[in-house]
């Protein structure tokens, strides 16, 4: 029988502190370690308890949750649940930046704080602690990296370029925000192609992703809107509840409201949609996820002639999307998500 997932509590109400303890206490693959209520505490805590996972309050004295996930995602990586009142919808902005800094989820707390609605959630919050125990995190530098020649940041296209890859395609689910920030970080201001993305997410979140997304990255980051045609160094996400495809013109279209593969928007949809419009001239990615979303869609680019790449399952916090591809023979490439960007640009490149 494996060992009880370790966890750090960081949280400055003692009340919340009590209320997340027993809760957690409650499931026996989950051991609470240690309890810090600051920031500062926990990085005292951290060598000594080496927690699997730390799960941290976002506002406390001393050393808030954000620069706590700095400080532990520069000296000591682990995954970080961020377990607040400021992480609910309306909060894009707070659980965007969070994400930047290098948590890997959040989680919204009761705003009523009483025992009996933290009870309701108890199944959800411990699921998520076992999701993140999972997952292999790597140490994330606070000062900016000087770029090298080889840099996919430094990747310049000429105005005339005309390679065989004429979109890219990527679907994600859960962990995907921050999969799809070091991809599309990397990609230069005048790349010559669109780029399409459908990331399951909860509905009201996507505008907030959309918005952090173009304020973080070189290439312009909207929502599709019917009628546009994809054009070359922007990216378009999917909108909430509705699939996205392209008619016979190659203008974006929506699509039903009707779930497939137990999502709406769906990326099997518009990888298919996108692979009848451009055939071989397609460059599938599918990102971390649960479920099987996106391998049927990634089959059809495949039976076209395209390009399929899929995060490797070390650096996905879940292997589902990608494995599910991966098992039906149709994935060219497995790379580590901080690789797939290099890999996209050079064949892009290729005349």
């Amino acid at each position: 029988m494996p060992d009880p997932i370790s966890v750090l509590l960081v949280e400055d109400s003692p009340v919340a502190l009590e209320i997340l303890n027993r809760l957690l206490a409650s499931s026996s693959d989950i051991k609470v370690v240690g309890k810090a209520s600051n920031g500062k505490e926990a990085l005292d805590l951290i060598p000594r308890l080496q927690p699997k996972v730390i799960c941290t309050d976002l506002h406390m004295k001393e050393m808030d949750g954000l620069e706590l996930t700095k400080q532990v995602m520069e000296n000591h990586p682990r995954p970080i649940l961020v377990v607040s009142t400021s992480v609910q919808k309306e909060d894009t902005n707070t659980i965007f930046e969070l994400l930047q800094a290098g948590a890997v989820d959040v989680f919204p707390k009761p705003n009523t704080g009483l025992a009996s609605d933290y009870e309701q959630v108890k199944r959800e919050l411990i699921n998520k602690i076992k999701i993140l125990s999972g997952v292999t995190v790597f140490t994330k530098r606070q000062t900016p990296a000087i770029n090298t020649p080889n840099s996919a940041n430094n990747f310049a296209f000429s105005a005339n370029i005309t390679g065989a890859i004429k979109i890219i395609t990527i679907g994600a689910s859960t962990g995907g925000p921050q999969a799809l920030h070091k991809i599309i970080a990397q990609l230069p201001s005048n790349l010559p192609v669109p780029v399409v993305c459908i990331q399951h997410i909860s509905q009201g979140f996507l505008q907030g992703l959309v918005d952090w997304l173009d304020s973080e990255c070189k290439v312009k980051v909207k929502i599709a809107q019917v009628g546009e045609i994809p054009e070359r160094g922007t990216v378009y996400f999917a909108p909430d509840q509705n699939h996205l495809e392209l008619n016979s013109q190659g203008k974006f279209i929506y699509g039903s409201s009707l779930p497939v593969d137990g999502h709406c928007p769906s990326v099997t949809v518009t990888f298919k949609s996108v692979a009848r419009f451009y055939g071989k001239a397609t460059m599938s990615i599918l990102l971390t996820g649960m479920g099987k979303d996106g391998a049927l869609g990634m089959q059809a680019i495949s039976a076209a002639g395209g390009i399929t790449i899929a995060q490797d399952e070390k650096t996905c916090v879940v292997f589902g999307m990608p494995s599910e591809a991966i098992a039906l023979g149709v994935v060219q490439h497995v790379l580590p998500v901080q690789d797939i960007a290099s890999l996209l640009l050079k064949n892009i490149a290729k005349t």
